[in-house]
């Protein structure tokens, strides 16, 4: 699929599925864009993909919000004693520092898990980041909870030319999109092998759903010509 097509169908508030690459973790993702989120989006990935569904943002706007990665509040937390600290993740076996940070409920939610409690919060993220308001980190810290049933994710700054991974691909897809740099992604599993589902078999579930599937290597290159 194009680049154009990817970037299309997540124009229309549908799914693309996109692979990382043979030398990284070789998974590939279910991405949508969070504008358009709804429980049903959630649904099926909790259905067809079945890895965790999390949201990635933008650096820039993670800053603005408050938002920091879950190693540096570990590391430097002093309610974590030296032991418990050497827990803390490093580099993960691909070779990346993980982009994980707090995970969050809206306000409006019950349990927080439900696909609808899902939707709402990933959906109402993207709102404040389409907010004219001056003061998004005021808005952010009440209108949301911690800890909550959605991981964020915190794109690198810099995004692709600092890190190639679902986090940067996806953000750097919405904003080429021209839509707001928060998706929803989550891992496809296989069931029948107990690891990532194959870029074959991801490949078949593409073409029997009419969904993009969206080769990573081409997006680098693509953002190195940009």
């Amino acid at each position: 699929m194009s680049l154009e097509e990817a970037l299309n169908s997540l124009r229309r508030g549908e799914f693309v599925l996109l692979h990382d690459g043979d030398s990284r973790e070789n998974e590939v993702d279910m991405v949508v864009a969070a504008d358009f989120i709804t429980p049903e989006h959630i649904a099926r990935m909790r259905r067809d993909a079945g890895g965790l569904i999390c949201l990635s943002v933008d650096h820039a706007f993670a800053k603005e919000i408050g938002l920091r990665y879950m190693h540096d509040i570990l590391s430097s937390s002093q309610g974590i004693d030296a032991g418990s600290k050497e827990m803390i993740i490093g580099k993960a076996p691909y070779g990346d520092r993980p982009s994980f940070s707090i995970s969050i409920n809206h306000k409006n939610t019950y349990t927080g898990v439900t696909d609808r409690d899902r939707a709402l919060t990933m959906s109402e993220m993207a709102t404040i980041y389409k907010s004219p308001l001056a003061d998004k980190k005021g808005s952010f810290n009440s209108s949301f909870r911690t800890p909550g049933h959605v991981p964020v994710l915190i794109a690198s700054e810099g995004l692709l030319a600092s890190r190639l991974g679902h986090t940067e691909m996806s953000v750097y897809l919405a904003t080429l999109a021209g839509l707001s740099p928060i998706t929803v992604i989550c891992e496809m599993l296989d069931a029948e092998t107990y690891g990532a589902l194959s870029a074959e078999k991801a490949k078949q579930y593409a073409s029997r759903n009419a969904i993009p599937y969206f080769d990573g290597s081409t997006l680098v290159e693509y953002a190195k010509g940009h």
